[in-house]
């Protein structure tokens, strides 16, 4: 009886060579077509360089207190304070010298995030082109 045993006694191993012969082939094919594929040629666009460097931005500040202060980056003018009414004005004519500069707000950290919108919409009612707000990095 245990010769009947030894007989039926299933085969666990697995015949690799049928994997390896079909590995081998791909290789073969695989080195035979490489050098015949020529590879895409990219063409990437060219860009010239800008003449005119990127205009500084008019920077609306809004202190703790509430107050705005308009700031020049291009350093044609200092900081000066400025009322809500004047704003809008000192803006335009500003952007009516240098229609490319845009103006960010830049809010004190305290100031509630109602006034900095106000400020934005008071802006963007009145037409002013390029409003955004301006973040500092950590």
């Amino acid at each position: 009886m245990t010769d009947r045993r030894a007989k039926r006694r299933l085969m666990n191993e697995i015949n690799v060579v049928p994997y390896i012969d079909v590995m081998l082939v791909l290789l073969v094919i695989f080195m035979i077509t490489a050098p015949l594929i020529s590879p895409g040629q990219i063409e990437l666009p060219q860009v010239g360089k800008s003449l005119a460097p990127p205009v500084a931005p008019l920077e609306v500040i809004i202190k703790a207190d509430g107050s705005l202060r308009l700031h020049d980056r291009s350093g044609t003018g200092g900081e000066l304070q400025i009322s809500r009414e004047e704003l809008v004005e000192a803006v335009k004519r500003q952007q009516t010298l240098n229609t490319e500069q845009p103006v960010v707000i830049a809010g004190d950290k305290s100031v509630r995030y109602e006034e900095v919108m106000n400020v934005m919409d008071i802006l963007q009612q009145q037409q002013v082109r390029k409003v955004g707000l301006l973040a500092r990095p950590k």
